[in-house]
């Protein structure tokens, strides 16, 4: 009788898919099941940039600590598509993972506009500082509703504005030019403060649009402006650093909670030490190497004067008040997440 009954727990083991009974294999994962986990990270970033190294560095370390439980393919280059494609696959669950721009979670819920506003933080330090802190704390909380985990905030460069028309030193310079945009309401109205006329556009379409013509302009880091092959078809480059521009490391929710808790804090453990702490120290590092490549590459970079930053700064300053409302108003920050921040 006993035998009988050790066989039908060893088969009922079986068809739950868990290991067989009386196995002595040791995972190295925690997971004792032999199910198997894949995630597909997709993010835009050519080889070259720190999201591009760091993404690899995590698929070697999360396939090693799991023992081989989980698998993780890289979707570089935009090959899943922009950040907004990139970020609706993972809240679908189509891909379990992205490093992508907070600028198009603001469509998921207009709170995540405060992360756009211009001249919002003083430092790289003061960004991080709050986005791991309280302030950016309440704003993931905001995201499991639709579908997403927020894992960290990494470091999307200090953005700044290439053009194929004259230096920009104040915002005067900006009129006329065809400048693409994040599709964002928040860049959308910032451009329109300093008089450009934005372009909404996908990440993937920036080259073409700026080798055809289609725009005059773009801006981003200067690690991302080179690694894209931007000063192939740019002449200008102004060091504007409008904002400091956060990537958000976003996991799918179900896939995430469905995880054993062993394999949660693996993938949650490598995404803040290298995915986060890691690629930040590497943006930050490599920042004036990238400006220096840029010129070596032919583009004219200048700086910005202090007075001219006052002009930029100024032009800019309504958008904290009309991006401010009470709870409930569509397209509006909560006031109570500008009191958050420090």
């Amino acid at each position: 009788m006993k035998k009988i009954l050790i066989a039908l727990v060893c088969l009922t083991l079986t068809i739950g898919t868990f290991a067989g009974c009386g196995s002595t294999n040791d995972s190295k994962g925690a997971d004792s099941s032999d199910k198997k986990y894949v995630i597909q990270l997709a993010h835009v970033e050519a080889e070259g940039r720190s999201v591009y190294a760091v993404a690899e560095e995590f698929k070697a370390a999360v396939e090693e600590k799991s023992g081989g439980v989980i698998t993780v393919n890289i979707l570089p280059n935009g090959q899943y598509g922009g950040d907004a494609q990139a970020i609706e696959g993972t809240a679908l669950g189509t891909i379990q993972m992205t490093m992508a721009s907070t600028a198009p979670l603001a469509s998921y819920n207009s709170n995540f506009m405060a992360l756009d506003i211009p001249f919002l933080f003083d430092s790289r330090e003061d960004c991080f500082s709050n986005v791991d802190g309280e302030f950016g704390q309440a704003l993931n909380d905001l995201l499991p509703q639709y579908g997403l985990i927020n894992l960290g905030y990494a470091d999307n460069g200090l953005r700044n504005i290439s053009n194929n028309v004259r230096p920009i030193n104040e915002p005067a310079d900006l009129k006329g030019i065809k400048i693409r945009v994040m599709e964002s309401p928040i860049y959308i109205t910032m451009f329109k403060l300093l008089g450009a006329n934005p372009v909404p556009m996908s990440f993937g379409e920036v080259y073409t649009a700026l080798q055809q013509g289609t725009v005059d302009a773009q801006e981003n880091g200067a690690g991302l402006v080179y690694a894209s092959k931007f000063q192939e078809v740019q002449k200008y480059y102004s060091l504007t650093g409008h904002v400091y521009s956060l990537d958000a490391v976003l996991v799918n929710a179900k896939f995430f909670n469905d995880l054993p808790e062993d394999l949660q804090q693996i993938v949650a453990n490598e995404a803040k030490t290298i995915l986060i702490d890691k690629q930040r120290k590497i943006e930050s590092e490599n920042d004036a190497d990238f400006i220096q490549k840029l010129q070596d590459a032919g583009m004219i970079v200048n700086e910005i004067s202090p007075e001219n930053m006052a002009k930029f700064k100024s032009a800019v300053a309504p958008m904290v008040q009309d991006y401010t409302g009470s709870a409930g108003q569509k397209d509006k920050v909560e006031a109570k997440y500008f009191d958050m921040i420090k």
